[in-house]
């Protein structure tokens, strides 16, 4: 009877977490007005290298010690998927239902940065903000939060597997 644990199960429960986790860092990061603050990317990029180590473990756990690269690069796939659907719809529930000024607040910031920058004539900023505001409608962010975070994930899950995997000396047993 072959009762090996099912990578899908485990990538579901952790990719539920992770978004979680997404969640809270977003309301954090709208709550205070820190939209562009650099500290919430980075803090985002740990949650996810710490989650997909603990899922890539605890499957690995669960699998009698062992996990191939090709199932942990299946588990951070599905987990990354898990993870930017869940933290992308929150992220557009709340721009266009809780509070639809965000996005207005962080176009006026970027546009106050280009300015003190110095090294854009006025003509190329309005130009600039209106390409930034056309590719921030509801459905538009929505794809590019749930793609983003499944391209960023399985690039980090390609890493991470490297290092958690752990092959069966038998591939037969």
């Amino acid at each position: 009877m072959n009762d090996q644990p099912s990578t899908a199960r485990t990538a579901l429960k952790w990719g539920a977490i992770l978004g979680l986790v997404l969640i809270v860092i977003t309301l954090i990061m709208y709550l205070t007005d820190q939209a562009t603050n650099p500290l919430f990317s980075g803090l985002t990029l740990g949650a996810v290298v710490a989650l997909l180590i603990l899922s890539m473990r605890d499957y690995r756990t669960l699998n009698g010690g062992y996990m191939s690269y090709s199932e942990g690069l299946g588990i951070g796939a599905l987990l990354s998927a898990v993870a930017g659907l869940l933290s992308s719809a929150f992220s557009t529930f709340y721009n266009v239902v809780i509070d639809p000024t965000v996005q207005q607040r962080a176009m006026e910031k970027a546009r106050e940065k280009l300015e003190a920058q110095g090294n854009m004539s006025d003509e190329s900023i309005d130009q600039a903000m209106e390409w930034s505001e056309k590719l921030q409608s509801p459905g538009f962010t929505f794809i590019a939060g749930v793609f983003g975070t499944v391209i960023v994930g399985f690039l980090l899950a390609l890493i991470v597997a490297a290092f958690i995997r752990r092959n069966k000396a038998n591939p037969f047993e």
